[in-house]
């Protein structure tokens, strides 16, 4: 495969710009650009790179174990230098503002709300209305902000999760949106885009309350596990509608009860997101999902050490 063509599935897997994707090369808009056009070949180092980053992004291969060790032992040490991160971001009220919108606008904008960072903190802060604009829209920013204080309110370090936890937040992330918020689905569901099959309806209870006790076991690697849980939380797909924005708060519950930073997934970042995940549902392989957590972690952190 040509390098031109490798670039252009780089761009269309990532979602990135050609300028992020030149930063990340460690190259300037205009070679990226030259070499996107077949004007000019890449050096031997720069192919090799983009070699690296083809394979990451579409999957063709596991990420470095050395490298996943060496990001897993950096987040290890940042949670050391604090005692209480929970404690931490509650009092601060610009640090919780800030995972607050982070967190808001990127995880309802992967799901495909059309409101803009702007908007989003203009909802949450300031109680504006956004002209043409969805109501539901609205209800999407100030739910998520309401489920995100109270899980804030529920979490301790070494807390356990609960399924009336799980049912609390998608009751109050699908209020006044859907009828069926709270509950587990009743019928039959499939995730748009991708080819995995979701459970049985009949069996989601039963499935979701191993799913539970397995994110209650104690373990060394609660990073690897994180990605676990993740992967099958999706799969199953428990509710009509917000399993995504659902499961990535069981993933900022499961961070901040082992002393870890909000992973700010990032709306950016989607494709590959959705490119991971899939693939540790079907090759159950999450080594990839697991690096793309860490560095959503490595930007949480990026906020609270700002």
């Amino acid at each position: 495969m040509r390098i031109s063509e490798k670039l252009q599935l780089i761009k269309k897997f990532t979602g990135l710009t050609q300028e992020k994707i030149a930063q990340e090369l460690g190259v300037s808009f205009v070679t990226l650009n030259s070499w996107l056009n077949k004007r000019s070949i890449p050096h031997k180092k720069k192919q090799e790179k983009i070699d690296e980053l083809y394979k990451k992004v579409t999957g063709e291969s596991v990420i470095s174990d050395d490298l996943l060790s060496a990001k897993k032992n950096l987040i290890i040490n940042k949670s050391k230098k604090y005692k209480n991160i929970i404690t931490h971001i509650l009092n601060r009220e610009d640090l919780l503002n800030e995972f607050i919108l982070q967190l808001t606008y990127n995880s309802n904008s992967i799901e495909g709300s059309t409101l803009t960072e702007n908007d989003t903190e203009a909802i949450l802060f300031r109680n504006e209305n956004i002209k043409n604009k969805s109501l539901i829209e609205h209800f999407e920013v100030k739910n998520h902000q309401a489920a995100m204080k109270y899980l804030f309110t529920k979490i301790e370090i070494g807390a356990k999760l609960k399924e009336e936890l799980i049912l609390k937040l998608h009751a109050i992330l699908m209020n006044g949106i859907r009828d069926d918020a709270g509950f587990y689905r009743r019928h039959g569901v499939r995730i748009v885009g991708a080819n995995v099959p979701t459970a049985n309806f009949i069996r989601v209870p039963e499935l979701m309350r191993d799913l539970i006790n397995e994110i209650n076991k104690l373990t060394k690697d609660y990073l690897g596990q994180i990605a676990v849980i993740h992967s099958k939380f999706e799969k199953i797909h428990p509710f009509s509608d917000g399993n995504g924005r659902v499961g990535r708060l069981i993933v900022l519950f499961m961070l901040l009860k082992n002393n870890i930073a909000p992973a700010v997934i990032k709306q950016k970042n989607k494709n590959l997101y959705y490119k991971f995940l899939q693939k540790s549902q079907i090759h159950n392989d999450y080594s990839l999902l697991e690096d793309f957590i860490c560095d959503a972690v490595l930007e949480g952190y990026k906020i609270v050490e700002e």
